[in-house]
């Protein structure tokens, strides 16, 4: 049989449902392969950063891979920024990558590049085919690598001529790894330290902000008195009315710094201690408190419930005091013009229950993730790698991974028009996103940046390279080109209606707010 054909069943019979594309002529028996097998769902994207940001929200959502189908190294390239997110989601993410034909390579042909380079860079693991009758092995250890716990960029290189060539094998049904085990030793380091007298915190992240992780995590701090906190960018975050609260550590280092100060002990679950974003004159790189003791119970690969439920256990924690549970109580503006100060209290009263929200809104994010915690209880999926462009394409794989819930999309200006062509795909695919689009004009995060990092002092032409308003971007026209219907809302009435409209209406849409 075809050896593409083979691959499509391999990766089928391991649980593959869907293929985000963006392919070339080196794919074109990947593309027909995919023709041929109907439970797979093939969503083309106009760009490969929206390929492979869907891919991400995706998986985040279903918890296993989509596949990316990819055009040779500038493909690859083009998808970079948003797998550079998803690593550092750690989500599994499987990446098919065409190249030229093995007896093609030689002639330099003008597509050629270093796309086993690119891919080691950008990937966790990475395999080549070398013959049609490797090609299914190969893909077959891709899909088991993007699956160890709890997730993995995997890339699988398949040069045109071992796709066309013919095989009489499939690869085999492989078994994922799962967590790593946790040293107990540690958990009992974790429990005297929580229990002590001195200021305590237990850091959660990764995989472990669930429901069931948040649960366990409310009851030991109720149980121990310690406080409890989380990255500022995180994977999925479940939160809202009658759930634990772990609060974000803030984005900004000092600010950050503040939030830990006076605490001894650090327990982390699920995550590292944390550090600044960026290196400032004058200024700490390492966030935690010096002399606190840091406990690194769980990384990111290990079973953090597991250490969670023997934590719980030695505190014998039994309930989960009322100071660590949102009330639920928003003071919901009426009317009046739409400002930073009505913004979030509005928007987290109208998420209906199990929404997912994909926010990259960035300075206008701070508006309204302050308030979610008294929101219905939803999912929240950050930026986690900070490389803008995240939030239309999560959005977009995360109605597909679960069309039967609300997703609404928090996205700055500045990085929308970097995936724009998002809107498409999701008109193309009728998927139920609103997107709400924060028009300040502005890379607004870089003006703040400019002077944290204490540059000369600058002028005009500094600025132009942060603005976005000459000309200005339509956003409402730009939106229904795409295929996905838009309004401008300047009032608490009009963005009430336009995003309950969003909500209840088949299909994608977006609203624009002035900030």
């Amino acid at each position: 049989m075809n050896a593409a054909d083979a691959l499509l069943k391999t990766l089928i019979k391991n649980g593959l449902e869907v293929v985000f594309a963006n392919p070339g002529t080196s794919e074109m028996h990947l593309v027909a392969a995919i023709d041929h097998h109907p439970e797979v769902r093939p969503i083309l994207g106009l760009f490969e950063g929206v390929v492979s940001g869907a891919a991400d929200g995706y998986s985040r959502v279903s918890g296993k891979a989509a596949a990316n189908l990819l055009h040779l190294g500038p493909g690859l390239g083009n998808a970079i920024p948003n797998i550079h997110n998803a690593k550092k989601a750690v989500t599994p993410m499987l990446n098919i990558v065409g190249d030229h034909a093995t007896y093609h390579l030689q002639h330099n042909a003008p597509l050629t590049s270093d796309l086993d380079g690119l891919a080691k860079a950008s990937s966790d693991w990475v395999g080549r085919s070398e013959s049609p009758n490797d090609l299914c092995l190969v893909g077959a250890e891709g899909w088991r690598q993007a699956h160890k716990f709890p997730g993995q960029i995997s890339t699988i290189i398949v040069p045109a001529d071992c796709a066309w060539g013919e095989t009489d094998s499939e690869g085999p049904l492989v078994q994922a790894e799962g967590p790593e085990k946790v040293d107990d030793q540690k958990i009992e380091e974790a429990f005297k330290a929580l229990s002590s007298n001195k200021q305590s915190m237990l850091f959660l992240g990764g995989d472990f902000l669930d429901e069931e992780s948040l649960t366990l995590a409310g009851k030991i701090a109720t149980a121990t008195n310690c406080r409890l906190a989380t990255d500022t960018l995180t994977k999925k975050h479940r939160r809202g009315c009658g759930l634990t609260k772990v609060q974000n550590i803030p984005y900004f280092a000092e600010m950050a710094e503040e939030y830990l100060s006076g605490i001894e002990n650090i327990v982390f679950v699920g995550t590292r201690p944390p550090v600044s974003f960026f290196a400032y004159p004058g200024k700490k790189s390492f966030l935690s408190p010096d002399g606190a003791k840091l406990i690194e119970v769980a990384n990111v690969y290990q079973d953090g419930k597991y250490a969670l439920n023997c934590l719980n256990d030695l505190c014998k924690g039994k309930k989960i005091d009322k100071r660590f549970i949102p009330s639920g109580a928003i003071d919901v503006p009426q009317s009046g013009d739409l400002s930073v100060d009505n913004l979030g209290p509005l928007m987290a009263s109208l998420l209906p229950e199990d929404t997912i929200v994909s926010n990259e809104a960035g300075t206008s994010g701070f508006i309204f993730a302050s308030h979610v915690w008294d929101a219905k209880p939803c999912d929240w999926l950050s930026i986690t790698g900070g490389s803008i462009g995240q939030g239309i394409p999560v959005a977009t794989g995360a109605a597909v991974a679960a069309p039967d819930r609300p997703v609404v999309c928090l996205q700055g200006d500045g990085g929308a028009m970097y995936t724009i062509q998002s809107l498409w795909t999701q008109a193309r695919e009728s998927l139920n996103v609103t997107n709400v689009i924060f028009s300040n004009k502005s890379y607004a995060i870089l003006q703040v940046e400019l002077e944290r990092v204490g540059a000369l002092k600058t002028g005009d032409r500094a600025k132009s390279m942060l603005s976005m308003d000459n000309p200005e971007i339509d956003w409402v026209s730009l939106s229904k080109s795409l295929g996905v219907p838009a309004k401008r809302t300047l009032t608490v009435d009009e963005f009430k209606k336009s995003f309950q409209e969003g909500l209840n209406t088949d299909g994608p849409s977006l609203i624009e707010i002035v900030v």
